[in-house]
């Protein structure tokens, strides 16, 4: 019992660690003035979010775009990759998969600096195209991660059963492999925009001029002092994620209820 309670202490501080802070910045976003001394309600930081911050919403596009093309590429790279990893033996596997997880664990300003030397080394101008061929290469080796997780709990016994049945690789691969590991595909490419959408270090090193997206902007603004804007934004960002958090899990529902409703249907087949 004792051992319950202490764990459940615990759990609430880390809570309270974690969201005190957001509290804390969402009740500043609406402040009437700019220190944090309390002046009372105000929407006006808002407003100049919204009518006077136009080099913030460039940023924040440049920020959505990038994540969004990046994480569908390195999604479409790393579950092909991952079923290839999965199904296929070849000559140095083992080291490949090996090498596969490395750019996990290389700090962020390691691959940032070898990104650079390359870009430089090469001539290629800095700006939005190295951002994306940067965010593309470190969110590769994470959805090839959870894809494989996926597949190692998936009963290819399906895959054989389509085969009899006289489907092609093609068809295997889309209509069954895909279908069932979809779950985790969606997850691949929500950790994969989520994170390019945040990333700065890697970012900071490749981005040229004119090309800032938001963390950098957010980081220019703030060596001058914390404007409330931010405080603003950060709300909004905060928003946005609970919205598509909760979208998320109605959407893997609906996936998992079609996925099982596919497998009856070749097992009924069969």
């Amino acid at each position: 019992m004792n051992k319950r309670r202490t764990s459940l202490f615990f759990f609430i501080l880390s809570m309270l660690f974690f969201y005190i802070p957001l509290v804390i910045l969402i009740v500043y976003s609406f402040n009437d003035g700019k220190s944090m001394v309390w002046k009372g309600f105000s929407l006006k930081w808002y407003r100049e979010l919204f009518m006077y911050s136009d080099n913030i919403w460039k940023a924040f596009r440049y920020s959505v775009g990038i994540a969004i093309v990046s994480g569908l590429t390195s999604t479409i790279i790393g579950t092909l990759g991952a079923i290839g990893l999965q199904w296929y033996d070849f000559k140095g596997k083992k080291y490949l998969q090996t090498l596969t997880y490395v750019p996990l664990v290389i700090p962020e300003i390691i691959l940032g600096v070898s990104l650079l030397i390359l870009f430089a080394t090469i001539k290629f101008e800095l700006g939005l195209t190295t951002i994306f061929i940067a965010h593309t290469t470190f969110n590769i080796p994470f959805v090839l991660f959870i894809i494989l997780s996926r597949l190692e709990e998936f009963d290819y016994s399906i895959v054989e059963a389509a085969y009899d049945l006289g489907a092609t690789e093609w068809q295997a691969l889309t209509k069954v492999i895909i279908p069932a590991i979809l779950p985790g595909i969606i997850s691949g490419f929500l950790i994969a925009v989520t994170l390019s959408f945040d990333d700065f270090v890697t970012t900071f090193f490749v981005a040229g001029p004119g090309s800032s997206t938001l963390p950098l902007r957010i980081y220019s603004m703030i060596r001058l002092g914390v404007s409330p804007v931010i405080n603003a934004l950060s709300v909004l960002l905060i928003g946005i994620s609970i919205i598509l958090t909760l979208s998320t899990k109605s959407l893997q529902k609906v996936f998992d209820k079609i996925i099982s409703w596919k497998i009856e249907k070749i097992y009924s087949i069969i």
